[in-house]
């Protein structure tokens, strides 16, 4: 398990994270949900190592975090960030073959290579093979990030559970291509036994998708359980202040669907 235990992050005098403990499974998809400013990206960065919490601490496979060494970290746990920039024009299967780096000596470069190429197909990107990565819109660039994180993950060899990290990974894609990096985080967990942790901001993609759900509020643990449990019109207002219902979903009876109210423009408060 990839637990948070406790964890608060204070810059300042402004509290970020208060006393937050959840953690994501080998084998489930959580997805982490809020409004803006709720403190969910700050959160996955102190899931990740790349922020260090005020108090409280990050466990990998019950072992506090700071004792794994940066390959052995590489090797068990990806992060996909919300926006990866690269200012090289480095071809596509060139930045997908990064993410075999932590394996450079402990697998022949025939291996390796193997590890980009089903990473890439895995990603639906191989027809990009080539092509500059500057050169390829928003949603591309992203499915080609998304493709260098599995070829790190990629060692089907490895009984050590693994996890994944994704901040908002479907924000700059299409309807298709969402739903494929979603039902591929569900592939991960159950053919792989991959940890899945995503920031979403889309409630039905969450409830679709994710095994459980954390919503946080002004960076507390507001809602934390299975999408029906947490997906309630009282529980969304509260939290989003948005009117809604929510139904069971017409195809997939056992998960919810919430359906937003249109809500009234008020010309003198908007003037």
């Amino acid at each position: 398990m990839l637990q948070a235990d406790n964890i608060s992050l204070s810059v300042g005098d402004k509290t970020i994270l208060k006393d937050i403990s959840l953690g994501v499974m080998a084998g489930e998809v959580l997805a982490i949900a809020g409004p803006n400013g709720a403190g969910k990206s700050s959160l996955l960065k102190i899931l990740s190592g790349e922020l260090q919490p005020s108090s409280g601490q990050v466990n990998l496979n019950r072992q506090a975090l700071k004792h794994w060494s940066m390959r052995e970290q590489a090797k068990t746990r990806a992060i996909l960030p919300q926006h990866s920039r690269l200012g090289f024009p480095f071809r596509v299967e060139e930045v997908v073959s990064m993410g075999r780096t932590p394996y450079r000596y402990s697998h022949s470069a025939k291996q390796n290579n193997e590890a980009t190429q089903q990473a890439m197909q895995t990603a639906q990107v191989h027809h990009l093979e080539g092509r500059l990565f500057t050169t390829l819109s928003g949603g591309e660039q992203q499915r080609v990030q998304l493709a260098r994180v599995l070829a790190q993950l990629w060692n089907p060899s490895c009984e050590t559970p693994r996890y994944l990290l994704l901040d908002e990974p479907t924000s700059a894609l299409d309807l298709s291509h969402q739903h494929h990096v979603l039902g591929l985080t569900q592939h991960l967990a159950t053919s792989w036994n991959i940890g899945v942790l995503a920031v979403l901001h889309d409630l039905n993609l969450a409830a679709l998708y994710a095994d459980r759900i954390a919503v946080l509020e002004a960076g507390e643990l507001s809602l934390y359980g299975n999408p029906s449990d947490v997906l309630s019109p009282h529980a969304i207002h509260e939290v989003f202040q948005v009117n809604v219902d929510v139904i069971n979903h017409p195809r997939q009876t056992s998960r919810p669907l919430v359906i937003a109210h249109k809500p009234l423009f008020d010309a003198h408060s908007a003037a």
